[in-house]
């Protein structure tokens, strides 16, 4: 009886001794898994205007204790700047203020622990640790203007080269006084960009500003100097038939409004010139607003010459008044030109480009898209067929389409259009030589002169 307990005796330590070493094996990967995670970069800039964000996140228990030590190396101990007490939380971001002595020096090293209520973690070591490198950056990004052009019409584009340098730049972009934003693509050399800007004919006034900011939180802005020359646009006043009405108008409604709706003749224009070319402008500027070059050295276009033996019948920037008997219904802007030729006439597209949008696209009909480089889109409405298709690389000269009457159209024709970063432009300034050379190429160049050394 003594020995068959001695032998269970010796089974159950056996069995601890087992579970004891299964338990050190372990532990660390037990401890690993149940420990905080400290959500924080390697490397944190700052200006000492903010408090640092300090973000700490627990899957599976409630924080109990986050500490901050701040040294200014790795022999320092260091001096306490936060001791938090936790209440059941899981995920918390702590706004931590550097000291003022911190003003003194560059950098620093930032330790985080932090401690849960999880069981295992009983010793030290158990606490999730941190060290972030902090850099402290009170400098502001310098900016020079290089080149830009003389004027910028409302309507029209304009071009910009100029440096932004930082040792921590962060961002660099151009911002208008509608809060417009540009991107700026390097230009040539590193710390030097340029970009194609455009001022909507739709706003009366129009700044524009380079700023550049470091991942300190520094800022800089610099007004770009233009003349700025107002333009008066088109005003028509148009008259509503009844063919109209229940014609065209009704066959867009019918595919574009809002089944099961209780909308009049009227109701059914409004939606069609309101809110169906604001969804479809809204999706073309999306489309248009990007820049997919990383990088340029060099620009050049030929001429948008879209429809041969072609009559302009629309103007841009036209503001429509839609009346019926007398009484105001609807307005709208047309942002493009309107071209008519023969009925079905080949559209070319005069420089090559990548196909970003092929398909129907509610008042513009079969709409296609074409992005020529340095942030130019162009665009065609209303034909009535495609020889392209998106992603397509094409070359200049190419027939990329007919035209048709697709769309809010009565009669065949072509709806083109030029746009910079998103914005409508005036299409008769990229027809124009003179204008281009002026106001894009000399810029350009100029500023690659000044980038490389070279005399002007």
């Amino acid at each position: 009886m003594a020995r068959r307990k001695k032998k269970t005796f010796y089974l159950y330590f056996l069995i601890l001794v087992v579970l004891a070493a299964f338990f050190i094996v372990k532990k660390e990967d037990i401890v690993r898994k149940s420990l905080p995670q400290i959500l924080m970069p390697d490397i944190v800039y700052t200006n000492l205007e903010k408090p640092i964000s300090v973000h700490i996140k627990d899957e599976n228990h409630s924080i109990k204790n986050v500490k901050i030590i701040l040294k200014k190396d790795d022999q320092d101990s260091g001096m306490l700047i936060a001791d938090e007490k936790i209440q059941k939380l899981n995920d918390i971001t702590l706004q931590v203020a550097l000291p003022k002595s911190s003003e003194k020096s560059k950098s620093f090293i930032m330790e985080i622990i932090a401690e849960n209520d999880c069981f295992w973690n009983i010793f030290d070591q158990d606490k999730a640790k941190k060290q972030i490198a902090i850099i402290v950056d009170n400098a502001s990004p310098k900016i020079n203007i290089l080149s830009n052009s003389y004027q910028i019409e409302q309507g029209g584009a304009a071009s910009v080269v100029f440096s932004a340098k930082d040792a921590n730049l962060d961002q660099v972009y151009i911002e208008t006084n509608r809060g417009k934003i540009f991107k700026a693509t390097p230009y040539v050399k590193d710390g030097y960009y340029a970009a194609l800007i455009a001022w909507d004919a739709r706003d009366d006034e129009f700044r524009a500003y380079v700023i550049a900011t470091d991942k300190a939180g520094n800022t800089s802005k610099e007004r770009i100097r233009y003349y700025f020359l107002n333009r008066k646009y088109k005003v028509s006043n148009i008259n509503l038939t009844d063919s109209f009405l229940d014609g065209k108008i009704e066959n867009l409604a019918q595919e574009y409004a809002p089944k099961d709706n209780n909308f009049t003749r009227f109701d059914k224009f409004k939606f069609v010139n309101e809110t169906l070319r604001n969804d479809n402008e809204k999706l073309i500027h999306e489309i248009t607003s990007n820049v997919l070059e990383d990088k340029i050295d060099n620009f050049s276009l030929n001429l948008f010459l879209p429809l041969k033996h072609a009559l302009k019948v629309g103007d841009f920037a036209d503001h429509r008044y839609y009346s019926y008997n007398g009484q105001f219904v609807s307005d709208s802007y047309h942002m493009g030109i309107d071209l008519a030729s023969v009925r079905e006439a080949p559209i070319f597209s005069n420089n090559s480009g990548k196909v970003v949008f092929a398909q129907k696209n509610g008042i513009y009909g079969l709409n296609l898209i074409v992005y020529h480089g340095f942030g130019v889109y162009s665009l065609y409405g209303h034909c009535s067929s495609k020889d392209i298709d998106v992603g397509e690389k094409i070359a200049s000269q190419s027939v990329i389409a007919r035209t048709g009457k697709s769309g809010l159209a009565l009669g065949d024709h072509l709806h083109f259009g030029v746009l910079v970063q998103g914005i409508e432009t005036r299409p008769e300034q990229w027809q124009d030589r003179k204008w281009i050379e002026e106001n894009i190429y000399k810029v350009l160049n100029n500023g690659k002169k000044i980038i490389l050394g070279q005399k002007q």
